[in-house]
């Protein structure tokens, strides 16, 4: 995942982007990058790193212009170590046109040979966002052949996109000298929004960038459409997917988003607390409620399904663990017992809230379980006389190819394991999941007009069809890996977006 955003103003953007991906921070810490436009000349700087450290006021100086777009990265696949993989990602022909993207492209690997072979165009890093810039860039150039450039010729170009490309894409560029263009894919997997101040007009991942930085949401960029806006800042838009649906990543409310933001007409905030109320409803039929003292989220997006839990059952809800967010990323670890330092070194059990209790922790997910087993055992060391273990997630048992980073299928702890099994790897008394239509009408429910989500890493339905065994494998070898201790769901390593 990543956080995105593009601006068109008549005023400098280079703040005014800086300040937006500050609010998508959440979305990536690996780096950051900027580029602003002036007088057709582009301005970049990008780095491994939070944004806060990327920009320093010399490198703000040199990022003039009045149009510009960012990205906050958080690597799925490619080499998470290049500081060349750090986006934006720029090609000179046709016009110049620089690039971020927040997705996965699932035949990257084929379009890179054919970029190569068939399209006579060379792609210099491991990254799919690169593979995405020149499949663009060609289809710009097929579409003009040499001409200057009409809006029906972006239009064109982004129909051709999309069927060639593969996966789940949310695109903000920028073409030197014409203005920005965003687009997402058919299912609108990724998230993407549009508003305006005045005469400023920003595109974004998450409405609470809009907000943030005192724009007005307008509307959801929608699956399959373009939208152009000029360097006068007039937003022109075209459907250009042949058969577009919507299905979100349903793992954006549960873990991923902000959860002041609001998704394709959905409230994050209310998404959680509808799974905590169906995680509520399990919860009395395999565990009895008067045998629980207390109700303790495990920080930080678990807290509001904790809270609708605890409330709905009579239960009291307390604050048992504390985050410390300034240990920074725990790189490779060389053993079990460095990864269980680590682990206490950023979340300290509050003792006096487990001591001679029955205490129920509620997470988000739960995806290696490792980091789970460990706050299981900080429970007990901390006195706890019961420990349950609920997750206002269903099992994750697939690896997703859209843009998370989920482990292979056999690093999952929930593949091919019983939920009794999995019980006994964590450590905990009692595990309670959700169930996989439970979250799905829990969160679909907000927003009618959603007939689907993106759950594959729940039920193993990949939505756009075309996803096989081999195709897992090879984007398998793709994935980033090795440079979290745990995934669970990196929350530990990771600022989380209530901490953002």
């Amino acid at each position: 995942m990543c956080g995105i955003v593009g601006v068109v103003s008549n005023a400098p953007v280079n703040q005014l982007i800086y300040d937006a991906l500050l609010l998508l921070q959440h979305r990536g810490q690996d780096a950051a990058g900027i580029v602003t436009q002036q007088e057709r000349k582009f301005f970049m700087h990008k780095a491994k790193g939070m944004v806060r450290d990327v920009f320093r006021t010399r490198n703000m100086r040199a990022l003039p212009g009045n149009c510009g777009l960012g990205q906050a990265r958080y690597p799925t696949a490619g080499n998470a170590y290049s500081e060349e993989e750090a986006q934006p990602f720029y090609v000179n022909a046709p016009f110049g046109i620089v690039l971020v993207h927040n997705g996965n492209l699932t035949n990257a690997h084929a379009l890179k040979a054919e970029l190569f072979s068939t399209d006579h165009r060379h792609t210099n890093t491991e990254s799919d966002s690169e593979v995405l810039l020149n499949v663009l860039a060609h289809e710009l150039e097929r579409a003009t052949r040499g001409v200057p450039l009409k809006i029906a010729d972006v239009f064109a170009a982004v129909r051709a996109v999309h069927k060639r490309v593969r996966g789940s894409y949310a695109v903000v560029a920028l073409i030197a000298g014409y203005g920005l263009l965003a687009f997402r894919d058919p299912h609108g997997i990724r998230p993407l929004v549009i508003g305006r101040s005045g005469d400023t007009v920003m595109v974004a991942s998450e409405s609470v960038t809009l907000e943030g930085t005192g724009h007005e949401f307008e509307r959801n960029v929608q699956p399959g459409e373009a939208v152009f806006i000029d360097l006068q800042g007039q937003v022109h838009a075209e459907q250009c997917a042949e058969s577009p649906r919507l299905n979100p990543c349903i793992f954006e409310y549960v873990y991923l988003a902000r959860p002041d933001s609001v998704m394709d007409g959905i409230s994050v905030y209310q998404a959680r607390l509808n799974l905590g109320e169906a995680l509520a409803k399990r919860l009395v039929s395999t565990l009895p409620p008067s045998g629980v003292d207390v109700v303790i989220p495990i920080p930080e997006s678990s807290r509001p399904s904790a809270m609708q839990l605890a409330q709905l059952l009579g239960i009291p809800y307390r604050e048992g663990f504390v985050k410390n967010r300034y240990v920074g990323r725990t790189f490779i670890m060389p053993g079990q017992g460095v990864r269980k330092k680590s682990v206490r070194q950023k979340l300290n059990a509050i003792a006096s809230e487990f001591k001679d209790r029955n205490v129920l922790l509620v997470d988000d997910s739960i995806v290696r379980g490792t980091t789970s087993r460990e706050i299981v055992q900080m429970a007990r060391d901390a006195g706890a006389r019961k420990v349950y273990l609920a997750s206002a997630a269903p099992p994750v048992r697939y690896p997703n190819v859209y843009g998370i980073d989920m482990p292979t299928k056999d690093e999952l702890v929930a593949h091919g394991r019983t939920v009794e099994e999995i019980r006994a790897i964590i450590g905990c008394d009692a595990l309670i999941y959700q169930d996989v239509d439970g979250m799905k009408k829990a969160i679909g429910s907000l927003n009618p007009a959603i007939h689907g989500f993106d759950a594959s890493c729940f039920d193993g339905v990949y939505v756009t069809g075309d996803i096989s065994d081999g195709d897992i494998a090879r984007l398998n070898e793709r994935r980033v890996g090795g440079n979290e201790d745990d995934a669970d769901s990196s929350r530990l390593a990771l600022p989380n977006a209530e901490a953002a």
